[in-house]
């Protein structure tokens, strides 16, 4: 397979295909975004675009880049109640504190009290989770779901052919067969160059106050888990060649969400989920990130106002398939073969939890791991 390398990433089709691994998640957000809480879709694109590029650049591996999934569960699931200056304050909130975290370093303080059977559950709920996700999305429309599992299972038994770009070519094939005005709408697209606003002086005391403590404090526990925790963990595993730290991916969290915050984006972190897709569709450097992150940026700068148009070309079953793909890739990468029984007790629990609510199954796991561990509990 041609493939060029530069400055350490590839650029191929292989990586090509693994750059939308993470489609399922990144998608439905952004749509509930700009769809429910009526954010401009242009510097939510920009800053996705511009950060999947820095991050690709930087790691030089597929490190993603995913929307905040608490934040945006919140702000989607209020119908509108949340306002889009509430959205961008947490997003300034989160910045300050991770990046307070990252500088101070307290956050490897908090790295190194985290016990193995803890970030392995959380990594375990976190796969389990997406293949339940990835599940809902595709379950009205099983035909399409079980053809497009089957033809993704056996693209992925040949290495040579990119899985997932056949298979977003079989979704969209399928989305212009059942709504044939949609290549109409497609030739009508407005092609129109447009940077994103500032978005700090919409931000009253109001939003500031439900964006931090609405918002952003329910999410602090979860980005430690998953998206500082167990990204390093998943990222130094499947790449120790190129490790990650904890302190650089807190300061990176405080750093792009301060920027993005500022020109109209979402809240954004480091998914573990994203690189379990980026990695199972192929990706194997940050030229997959690269490679998303333009394509998302220009679409940002000049296709903001059509990008309605531009999802109706994804099937929800299609995501849920590429979620489900996700997850098992993430849940399978958990090495527990060599802990002991009440530390595969520890993963269990906190796996469980995770599926719940990925801030408790952390705070849970530890206690549950040192109160064993200093035989204040017994099995």
């Amino acid at each position: 397979m041609a493939s060029m390398r530069i400055a350490g990433n590839e650029y191929s089709l292989r990586e090509a295909a693994g750059a939308f691994g993470d489609l399922g998640t990144l998608i439905p957000f952004i749509v509930g975004y700009i769809t429910v809480a009526k954010i401009d879709p242009s510097g939510v694109l920009v800053a996705f675009g511009v950060f999947k590029i820095v991050a690709g650049l930087t790691y030089r591996t597929p490190v993603p880049i995913q929307p905040m999934k608490a934040i945006g569960t919140a702000a989607i699931s209020s119908g509108g109640a949340i306002t889009p200056a509430a959205i961008w304050a947490s997003g300034l909130f989160t910045g300050v504190l991770w990046l307070v975290m990252g500088l101070s370093g307290a956050v490897n303080w908090i790295a190194k009290i985290t016990s193995r059977p803890v970030i392995h559950g959380l990594v375990l709920g976190l796969g389990l989770g997406f293949l339940l996700e990835g599940i809902k999305l595709a379950q009205d429309e099983l035909v399409l779901t079980v053809a497009a599992v089957a033809v993704t299972f056996v693209l992925l038994s040949y290495e040579r052919v990119p899985a997932m770009l056949v298979l977003l070519g079989f979704g969209i094939v399928v989305s212009l067969v059942r709504d044939p005005a949609l290549l109409a709408e497609l030739g009508a697209m407005s092609f129109r160059f447009r940077v994103p606003e500032v978005a700090l002086s919409e931000i009253g005391w109001q939003d500031l106050v439900t964006g931090v403590l609405v918002l952003g404090l329910p999410q602090a526990a979860l980005t430690l888990g998953n998206a500082i925790v167990a990204i390093v963990e998943e990222n130094n595993q499947l790449f120790p060649d190129r490790p990650i730290t904890v302190r650089g991916i807190a300061i990176d969290h405080g750093v792009m969400n301060l920027i993005g915050a500022s020109i109209g984006g979402v809240p954004m972190c480091h998914g573990a989920g994203g690189m379990a897709g980026h990695v199972r569709f192929g990706a194997r450097t940050g030229g997959a990130l690269v490679i998303l992150g333009v394509l998302i940026l220009v679409t940002g700068l000049f296709f903001a106002d059509s990008i309605g148009t531009l999802f109706k070309l994804f099937p929800p079953a299609l995501l849920g398939v590429i979620l489900m793909f996700g997850g098992l890739e993430l849940a399978a990468g958990v090495q527990a073969g060599s802990l002991s029984k009440a530390d595969r007790y520890v993963m269990a629990f906190t796996a469980g939890t995770a599926l719940w609510n990925m801030g408790a199954a952390y705070v849970g796991g530890l206690a549950l791991w040192y109160g064993l561990r200093r035989r204040w509990l017994r099995l």
